[in-house]
């Protein structure tokens, strides 16, 4: 049983600790990452470069009162540790567990909720003017990485970041947000921390608080700012924008981060503290395999090996077809946002190093980028999650939508996301992307469909958005060559004259499921993949509305605007009045969870469908 981590109740308990104690704190919360996240998956590496960060920041500030607030948040799991949930940390991303993210109705020690990153400055900059408008006294952290400044809210934040007395923000500077780092805001944070007059400076900062305390060292880290100013360049970057600028400082040294936020606690105006980690310290194939690590399933804790799911996921299907397509058509690109892993696009990188392009963590740039591509012949395929691309929204419509522009929405994680929860669920995109002009919205029943899908979309004139889940499919085997699909045409899976279901990509499979149920009760079925979510086959939708005594709808969706709603409409502009009932996400934020207990839980599956159109059926067994 771990000595110090097994005392640490709240984080008053970790101010009873010396700072020699701290170290050894720092290595059994180590151990109980690594052992811990084996059991759940979760974002172990991130988690383990921050584990000195976390404590010297509990050690000196005082949460709840104080605030922290983490970008992404994600590596917030030391912080859970620190502040009464250790008991609960083997059920983190489970059901009814811990979440993954900082969540406010978890615990008062979670300030701020999130799962995008970019947002922590902006939301620490509210929190500070609003206790300067109170008159508090209170302090509020950020903890930012180094990726998150390639986002653009970030710097949106920095514009006004004057405006408050007192911030603290700490810059954890890895070099990594899920791979490795892009752009000249990255070129930047490196050209800082691997400056030798730096590195020499804080070498001899570290060894003076170790036998001093803190007021050498900071005169250490004064002169070190001052050769940043003359060797970097005129003006840091933070101080243009009204910061006080510490560091770079090593973000694993415990004493020199105690007694710097000893030292920042007292300031009187905003400041940044620039922190070098390591992501995935402390777990040799965490540090070997950074991207790997970044965020996982279960996995050995010895070794790091994961269990292999042999089929090849959506996103994997995505990269190889578009590398086909990309083998016959010299204008075909890619377009990530910091997610060349997560969209497999790290598989199209090495067929097509320039035609791929990653953006960093900006999703707006990343459109916006596609767009110009477009109107100079180009055929950009963006690969952005369901959840992010949200982000982008007027984008999409003012740019791309407007100008009827030829860009490729590649929707990853399109629908239920599982275990990293709501914040993260792609449940909304039929909704956003439905009342825009000019744009085409597909979503596959198999890995064979995306194929054609994105074969489709590559010859249309003007936008097209693909969804598709998260893990991998039924196992339909891709064709050697794609065929492009009738714009908005449904396909009839099987005919019937009482009941027609029409399902939306993954939820064909149920929609197949219902359809035998209810023909072993003697009822006349017809299955329809709707494939397009707009526009909706009307043609379709009206033959069976006319024929059949209820229509049924499934979508792997929020119901409010979605593709059940679509059909509705369309029923309704063809003045065809029948019973319809959807299947879909209730107008609520889904937890995290495993996907099938999620369905179930909430009725999308074929027998909470069944429940319901039962009652609407004239012919009933026994009857």
């Amino acid at each position: 049983m771990s000595k110090y981590l097994s005392r640490i109740k709240s984080p008053a308990d970790v101010k009873k600790l010396s700072v020699a104690e701290l170290g050894l704190l720092a290595e059994e919360i180590r151990e109980r990452l690594i052992v811990g996240v084996a059991k759940t998956g979760g974002h172990i590496g991130p988690n383990l470069g921050v584990v000195e960060l976390t404590i010297a920041m509990h050690y000196v500030f005082d949460t709840p009162r104080d605030s922290f607030v983490f970008d992404v948040s994600h590596q917030s799991y030391v912080h859970k540790l620190l502040t009464g949930r250790e008991g609960e940390f083997d059920t983190i991303r489970q059901p009814d567990g811990l979440n993954g993210f900082m969540l406010r109705t978890e615990s008062e020690h979670d300030s701020f909720g999130a799962g995008h990153a970019g947002t922590a400055l902006s939301a620490a900059l509210g929190m500070a003017v609003a206790r300067d408008m109170s008159g508090g006294d209170e302090h509020v952290v950020a903890l930012a990485g180094d990726a998150a400044f390639t986002n653009g809210i970030s710097f949106e934040a920095l514009n006004n970041v004057a405006s408050t007395k007192r911030l603290i923000i700490v810059l954890n500077d890895n070099e990594w947000s899920i791979d490795k780092n892009v752009g000249a805001i990255a070129e930047y944070f490196h050209k800082i921390a691997t400056n030798p007059t730096y590195v020499s400076l804080h070498d001899r900062a570290a060894g003076l608080v170790e036998r001093f305390g803190g007021k050498a060292a900071l005169h250490i880290a004064r002169k070190a700012e001052e050769a940043a100013k003359g060797i970097v360049g005129r003006g840091m970057i933070f101080e243009e924008f009204g910061l006080n600028y510490y560091g770079p400082v090593d973000g694993h040294n415990l004493p020199m981060l105690v007694e710097t936020f000893k030292f920042l606690k007292k300031q009187q105006r905003p400041v940044v503290l620039h922190a070098l980690t390591q992501k995935g310290r402390g777990f040799q194939p965490a540090l070997e395999k950074q991207k790997k690590f970044h965020g996982l399933g279960p996995y050995d804790p010895e070794t790091g090996e994961t269990k292999s799911a042999g089929q090849k996921t959506y996103s994997e299907i995505f990269a190889e077809s578009l590398t086909k397509l990309a083998d016959g058509n010299g204008k075909v690109v890619a377009i990530t946002a910091a997610m060349p892993n997560g969209t497999a696009l790290d598989l199209f990188r090495p067929h097509h190093p320039k035609r791929y392009f990653d953006v960093g963590i900006a999703e707006e740039h990343a459109v916006l980028f596609a767009a110009g591509m477009a109107t100079k012949g180009y055929r950009p395929f963006c690969a952005i999650y369901s959840t992010f691309l949200q982000r982008a929204f007027d984008q999409i419509v003012h740019d791309v939508a407007l100008q009827n522009l030829p860009v490729v929405f590649c929707m990853d994680r399109g629908g239920l996301s599982g275990d990293d929860g709501p914040t993260h669920h792609g449940l909304f995109d039929i909704s956003y992307l439905r009342g825009v002009p000019n744009l085409i919205h597909m979503d596959p029943k198999d890995e064979d469909e995306l194929q054609d899908m994105m074969f489709t979309a590559l010859g249309q004139p003007g936008p097209s958005a693909i969804r598709y889940p998260r893990g991998i499919g039924p196992g339909v085997a891709v064709k050697a060559k794609p065929v492009a699909l009738e714009i908005g045409k449904a396909e009839v899976l099987q005919d019937g004259r009482e009941v027609a279901v029409f399902a939306l990509g993954n939820m064909v499979a149920d929609a197949r499921r219902l359809a035998a149920m209810l023909e072993a009760e003697g009822h006349s079925v017809a299955v329809i993949n709707a494939r397009f979510a707009k526009p909706v086959d009307a043609e379709c939708v009206a033959l069976y509305g006319q024929r059949c005594e209820v229509l049924i709808t499934m979508e792997d969706h929020v119901l409010a605007g979605g593709f059940g709603s679509a059909v509705l409409e369309s029923l309704n502009a063809q003045g065809i009045d029948v019973p319809v009932v959807r299947v879909g996400w209730p107008d609520q934020f889904v937890e995290h969870g495993k996907v099938e207990a999620l369905r179930e839980k909430y009725g999308l599956t074929a027998e909470a469908a069944m429940a319901r159109v039962r009652p609407l059926l004239k012919k009933v067994v026994g009857v």
